[in-house]
């Protein structure tokens, strides 16, 4: 599977910052300091339906973590999934009376144009769980195998009491746990399983549902969990920097997908930190598919919304914070695009040095964008107010705010 066109990112003169990061492991705000490369993934979509404003969200705060490694002069390995076989996928499809592939194919189109508009950079590895099916039906054999996995009724299940770091990701107790992994696809309540909490590996065929070669599993096909692991291991190896995603895949994906490779490699930790971008509400609640109350970010480019004002709305806010979309928000971003674009449209300006550390400063701090923004915005004031004799700085502040918030101006 492709990944989306990288837009070129401006090198700035020095060097940026290492990147202090909320682990959700920990509770504590970390450095990070990668090697020469720093790795990083990322859950992608699940693609019945088109982008909307929480994924945008979402991959905004995980595309600034890239520009500010890349600002440190290192290299970025970017590896994000697709779930392109996965019930929501195919109740969606039956629903309308499409092929789950065709609808999968459609979605995932849309979702890298979308991508592309808002300036994304992409990943190097970009990988559907169907195409990952022969890496993972060997993972599952080999927890199976170990005893960290057992069969009930032809499905396999991993044994969550295999892995002693459980639970650490998340920092749930059980009843917690329990009460999520129902709303969020597990199946506490089935009998048979060893714990409630034990997720699924390998689904065995069902009738009228896709279904693969699982080798001595049977035919069937990957639980969500495993397609993940499957991927980072093969393309990250364990101890990568960064695993992330929206804040509802701290439990139970990330929790069992961590403890499922420290089980399948022996080592620990799978990630040095796990970051969780918060959720976005429309109306008073979460946006959801299943609700269906959503913004999406076609649907906004259709109707002639320039991408960098969505950007600059999403910027907006902390990456962490939970926050609402309104109509207030996407013009309050078109204004301050207007103020940016002016100020930089003249042939001089005051001086721009110290506002590119500034910006550096207030991403590494957690990848504070507003602070980041409100440092722009007293740059774009004092041109308008005061000018300034800089003929190189409207040129700096542009590259400054493409290459570490993704602006174009």
């Amino acid at each position: 599977m492709h990944a989306w066109p990288a837009s070129e990112v401006p090198a700035l003169p020095g060097k940026g910052r290492d990147l202090q990061i909320h682990d959700t492991a920990t509770r504590k705000t970390i450095t990070l300091v990668p090697g020469p490369v720093a790795r990083l993934y990322v859950c992608g979509i699940t693609p019945y339906d088109a982008t909307h404003m929480g994924h945008a969200a979402t991959y905004n705060a995980f595309d600034l973590v890239q520009r500010v490694w890349l600002d440190t002069k290192r290299q970025v390995h970017y590896v994000q999934n697709v779930t392109d076989v996965d019930d929501p996928l195919l109740e969606r499809a039956l629903r309308d009376g499409h092929d789950w592939t065709e609808l999968a194919e459609r979605e995932t189109a849309l979702f890298r144009e979308d991508m592309t508009a808002l300036r994304m950079l992409p990943p190097q590895h970009y990988i559907g769980a169907v195409e990952a099916i022969p890496g993972i039906v060997p993972l599952v054999e080999r927890l199976r195998d170990a005893g960290a996995a057992y069969e009930l009724d032809g499905d396999v299940y991993f044994s969550v009491e295999s892995d002693s770091h459980f639970g650490q990701v998340s920092g749930l107790d059980a009843e917690a746990m329990r009460l999520l992994s129902a709303e969020r696809g597990g199946d506490p309540d089935r009998p048979g399983k060893k714990n409630p909490l034990d997720p699924m590996l390998w689904m065995a065929a069902r009738e009228g549902e896709p279904s693969w070669d699982g080798g001595s599993l049977g035919r069937g096909r990957p639980g969500w969990h495993i397609e993940c692991v499957a991927i980072a291991l093969e393309h990250l190896g364990m101890g990568f920097d960064i695993q992330g995603g929206g804040s509802d895949l701290a439990f139970p994906h990330h929790e069992m997908g961590a403890s499922h490779a420290q089980v399948l490699t022996g080592e620990f930790p799978m990630a040095k930190a796990y970051v969780h971008a918060g959720m976005v509400a429309l109306h008073g609640e979460k946006m959801s598919k299943s609700k269906g109350n959503l913004v999406f970010v076609s649907a906004l480019r259709r109707a002639g919304v320039d991408p960098v004002a969505i950007r600059l709305a999403l910027l907006s806010h902390h990456y962490r914070a939970d926050w609402e979309w309104t109509d207030q928000v996407l013009a309050d971003a078109e204004t301050r695009l207007g103020h940016w674009r002016a100020a930089v449209s003249r042939p001089d300006g005051p001086s721009a040095e110290a506002l590119v550390e500034e910006v550096r400063e207030a991403l590494s701090r957690d990848l504070d964008a507003p602070a980041a923004l409100a440092a722009v915005d007293r740059w774009a004031a004092l041109q308008e107010t005061e000018g300034g004799t800089d003929e190189s700085a409207p040129g700096l502040v542009s590259r400054t705010v493409d290459a570490l918030l993704g602006v174009a101006l």
